[in-house]
């Protein structure tokens, strides 16, 4: 007999140190018949979709809510998503199945997907298992445990496995249907790292992963590493683990004992490593075989910094650095040279607008190289953009300047440096430059790293820098390194 699953997806990652407010507009509302239209992409609403359809199930949409990373959610937001949810909810359904990012702030909950947990476990009467797949970065909380009965993290940063995890949620909740429902239990450590030290591909999250996969099997069914996203200021936020078993607590508390001992031994490689700027910029004059990356870790776009920070581009101008890029979301300034043709030359402010910690705008005489639209396919549909957004991202209009041998592309939308095609639809080809900066912190790596010979991090103003003393948090919970250490 068929199964019937109630479809819905929440997801956004909340930094509640920018200044912005992430609102109700800003989130992408898809219901019905266009939930059902993503299956094959992507994302993990398009895996999950496709594994229902293989399986025969009947997929029952509810509504899916994206917002790129941003400031603390506005209230109206959570409460329009929350009434769309409960019109299209269908008692006869035999499970839920969520796509959640798990750190997800609004202005009235510090834990926005415990909330919703336990409002459908209310609204379900406890008796429809509560599948799922969440973003690595997820400040997990004991909501979140206690109301879901399996959710899968991404195993991967940059999140090239976003739509395999959901799958993998899936196939999971194909095994509850069959087998019985299995029990989640939630290990939360005392560190917090910054996201420029959760790359998969390094420690301490390489090793956290092999012995969390090593845990997999029998009785335990999913073994999650949970890196958190450090510029959340919530009682959940931090390092944690969580495993879905029918095993025994005794059990789970062992192997959550384990990776929490792990965690503590290698806290001494979780520390940000970003180089001065005016150390960097000179080497930037030495002639490298191929690209220079600068990461611009304070202003990552990823991490909801506003994209828009002007250290960088400064350096570039002051040093005399040609042959270099840029990348800026400045709507105010495209939208000035919307009537102005391309080869002319204009005074211009550019940047510097959605931080106070940045030194504010660059004031520049600028030649216009190209204005177009800025939607784009993604060169790599397993990206982390392809994780938020699908096969396509919109940088709204756009425009290419150039000043004092800086290319400088101009878009109306922040836009995560993940995907190449940011850049080659705007007809730049970062292989021909000598310099690119990215507003990012590690998952920009997957698409960058084929084409790149050298990368500097640098330590600069802006919203997302790794020194996390920077920040003052008010509701974390007690002795948490390295703030405490």
């Amino acid at each position: 007999m068929s199964k019937s699953i109630l479809l819905a997806g929440l997801f956004h990652e909340s930094h509640t140190f920018v200044d912005e407010i992430t609102k109700a507009a800003d989130f992408e509302i898809i219901e019905g018949e266009r939930m059902l239209a993503c299956s094959g992409d992507s994302s993990p609403l398009g895996g999950f979709l496709e594994f229902a359809e293989r399986e025969g199930w009947k997929v029952l949409p509810a509504v899916d809510g994206r917002a790129l990373p941003g400031g603390i959610v506005e209230q109206k937001a959570l409460d329009d998503w929350w009434r769309r949810f409960e019109e299209a909810w269908k008692p006869e359904c035999d499970a839920v199945f969520l796509v959640l990012h798990g750190a997800m702030v609004s202005e009235e909950f510090r834990d926005v997907e415990g909330e919703i947990l336990e409002r459908i476990r209310r609204l379900s009467g406890g008796s429809k298992p509560i599948f799922g797949v969440y973003d690595l970065h997820a400040n997990f909380s004991k909501a979140m445990s206690m109301h879901a009965d399996c959710l899968v993290a991404y195993r991967e940063h940059p999140h090239l496995d976003a739509r395999d995890s959901s799958v993998r949620a899936a196939s999971l909740l194909k095994k509850c249907l069959q087998s019985g429902r299995p029990k989640i239990h939630l290990k939360q450590t005392r560190i917090l790292l910054p996201p420029t030290s959760t790359g998969t591909a390094d420690e301490p999250m390489r090793s956290l992963e092999a012995s969390a996969r090593s845990m997999e099997g029998g009785k335990v069914w999913s073994v999650n590493v949970n890196a958190g996203f450090g510029f959340a200021d919530t009682p959940d936020s931090g390092l944690s683990f969580q495993l879905a078993t029918t095993g025994t607590e005794e059990e789970a508390e062992n192997l959550l004992e384990q990776l929490d001992k792990l965690a503590e031994s290698l806290k001494p490689t979780a520390l940000g490593m970003e180089k001065k700027l005016s150390e960097v910029i000179p080497l930037l004059r030495e002639q490298a075989k191929g690209l220079t990356l600068l990461v611009e870790t304070a202003d990552n776009i990823g991490g909801g910094a506003p994209g828009d920070c002007t250290s960088c581009l400064r350096a570039l101008l002051e040093a005399k650095i040609e042959n270099a890029a840029i990348c800026i979301c400045d709507p105010q300034a495209v939208e000035r040279l919307e009537s102005r043709e391309e080869g002319a030359a204009v005074k211009i402010s550019i940047g510097g607008k959605g931080s106070r910690l940045d030194p504010g705008p660059v004031e520049l005489q600028v030649k216009i190289l190209s204005k177009a639209k800025g939607r784009f396919e993604l060169q790599d549909k397993q990206s982390h953009l392809a994780s938020m957004s699908g096969d396509f991202f919109d940088m709204g209009n756009c425009a290419v300047v150039r000043a004092a041998g800086v290319t400088i592309l101009l878009t109306s939308v922040k836009t995560p440096p993940f995907d190449l095609g940011q850049w080659l639809s705007q007809g730049i080809d970062p292989k021909e430059m000598d310099v690119v900066v990215v507003k990012a912190a590690v998952a920009h790596r997957r698409a960058y790293d084929p084409i790149t010979a050298r990368s500097f991090a640098v330590d600069t103003p802006g919203p997302c820098s790794s020194n996390l003393s920077r920040f003052a948090y008010r509701h974390l919970r007690q002795g948490m390194w390295p703030l405490n250490s």
